[in-house]
């Protein structure tokens, strides 16, 4: 038999009794041993969680659930197709043992495994001081048990909300609170909402607009401490100001935490921006050395971009946690020549105050913007961002209907300023700094990353929705 179809039967074995092992059962996971199943797997499959749902959507937690039109545990996301997978759900992955190549579980038990994919996302910042994160009253969003508590919280009578960090969710869950009616304070680091994700510029037409829908946002302040009652009740902060917010539900919307501390000891290239992995979901070891048998897809995967100088790239968002998913589930099951890269470009929607924010790109990844389309004034526009001439991203306030357009020039590295389609022209098309924060300066922590090849060089950050 030849070299080429002994390789050949190895893989056909390996599709037929071999032992794959996906940590993390979202969508990620999910959709991982779907292309498992459609690509020809027909061996062990064990898919590990620690929480014990099966996988849902996360997108409606901050929008629907909030508003109580859809009740948290009706998330549940569809298959596709029958994965005959061993779920171990409820029971979280704790170690790594990259020679017996064993995943250790919390309950003790180790279980083997021939390829292992790491889906295992991020979890929610919760407030620094434990005794204040303990007050009842005091939340976080990212899991679909923090929806639920956070939706009732939010159904009680004569309510003052007060929310921590103007992200993308912090932003989602004041527009919530204003449709219910109820009175919310916004508390923002930065010097705008969303100002690490779109820039200055952007962001203070998005604090007129929270503004203009009667948020009280009070930008450039922190928050020193929370106070609560005899009961154990939140009911005021502290600010770095020296002022006091009375509040009965604050929401602590302090950006993402990578899950990788049970990959400590492993030797792999995981730390606080994810686990490092090539454009084809291969994880790296510590020296940069590339995995045969582990991969890496979804929030907690940090990869190299063509199209932003093959820097790294940690991305919180939807499309990336599937296309992700099924490029690595893809390459596990097949060999190199057949290999697919993962190069998805970057992009996200948000709704709130009713206007629907698109963006595609990465936004900080440029230093100028330019208004291509619309009205600012009316909050009906499309702008775009550039770097030494090129275009690297463009965002949309319901004009989402030309982001295929900018997606396509990014795509081609095309011209800054991009020429604009369409006859609604702003007079004035002048590129202008896009004022994002400088390293160092305090924002919302990033959904999508470009930290170069040193995980400690944060040169860029985006916030998007949960997953």
């Amino acid at each position: 038999m030849t070299l080429p179809a002994t390789v050949a039967e190895l893989v056909r074995e390996f599709r037929a009794s071999g032992r794959i092992v996906i940590v993390g059962a979202s969508l990620a996971g999910l959709r991982a041993a779907e292309t498992l199943r459609e690509e020809g797997f027909t061996g062990s499959l064990t898919i590990i969680g620690d929480e014990p749902y099966e996988p849902y959507d996360r997108p409606p937690l901050s929008k629907q659930v909030l508003k109580g039109w859809v009740p948290a545990d009706h998330t549940k996301l569809p298959r596709l197709r029958e994965v005959n997978a061993q779920w171990r759900l409820g029971v979280a992955a704790t170690g790594l043992d990259r020679v017996a190549k064993q995943v250790r579980l919390a309950d003790g038990e180790q279980i083997p495994y021939d390829r292992l994919l790491i889906a295992t996302g991020t979890r929610a910042r919760q407030w620094p001081n434990p005794d204040e994160a303990a007050l009842d009253g005091v939340h976080t969003l990212r899991s679909c048990d923090d929806a639920a508590q956070l939706q009732k919280a939010l159904a009680a009578p004569s309510l003052r909300v007060m929310v921590i960090g103007a992200g993308f969710i912090g932003s989602e869950v004041a527009s919530v609170c204003r449709e219910l009616d109820l009175p919310v304070t916004v508390v923002e680091r930065g010097s705008a909402p969303l100002v690490g994700a779109l820039g200055g510029v952007i962001g203070e037409i998005a604090a007129e607009m929270q503004r203009g829908h009667g948020v009280d946002l009070r930008c450039g302040l922190g928050v020193s401490s929370l106070e609560g009652d005899s009961g154990g009740h939140v009911r005021r902060a502290h600010l770095s100001d020296g002022t006091t917010i009375d509040a009965d539900v604050v929401v602590a919307s302090l950006g993402s935490i990578r899950n990788v501390e049970w990959l400590e000891g492993a030797g792999l290239a995981s730390g606080f921006w994810g686990v490092g992995c090539d454009a084809g979901g291969r994880a790296f070891d510590v020296n940069g050395v590339i995995t045969d048998s582990i991969y890496v897809a979804g929030d907690v995967a940090r990869a190299p971009h063509v199209l932003y100088e093959y820097q790294f790239l940690a991305m919180e968002h939807w499309d990336n946690a599937v296309l992700g998913a099924e490029v690595a589930a893809h390459n596990m099951v097949n060999l190199e020549p057949h290999y697919r890269p993962h190069l998805l470009l970057p992009s996200f929607w948000s709704g709130q105050f009713g206007v629907n924010i698109k963006s595609v790109g990465v936004p900080p990844f440029g230093d100028e913007i330019v208004f291509t389309q619309g009205s600012v004034t009316e909050r009906h526009f499309a702008a775009a961002y550039g770097r030494r001439g090129r275009i690297v991203a463009a965002v949309t306030f319901d004009h989402g209907k030309w982001l295929e357009y900018y997606g396509k020039l990014i795509e081609q590295s095309g011209p800054f300023p991009p020429p604009p389609p369409g006859w609604d022209q702003p007079g004035d098309m002048k590129p202008i700094p896009a004022e994002f924060p400088q390293p160092g300066v305090p924002t919302a922590i990033p959904d999508v990353v470009l930290t170069g090849h040193d995980p400690s060089e944060r040169r860029a950050e985006f916030r998007s929705r949960p997953r």
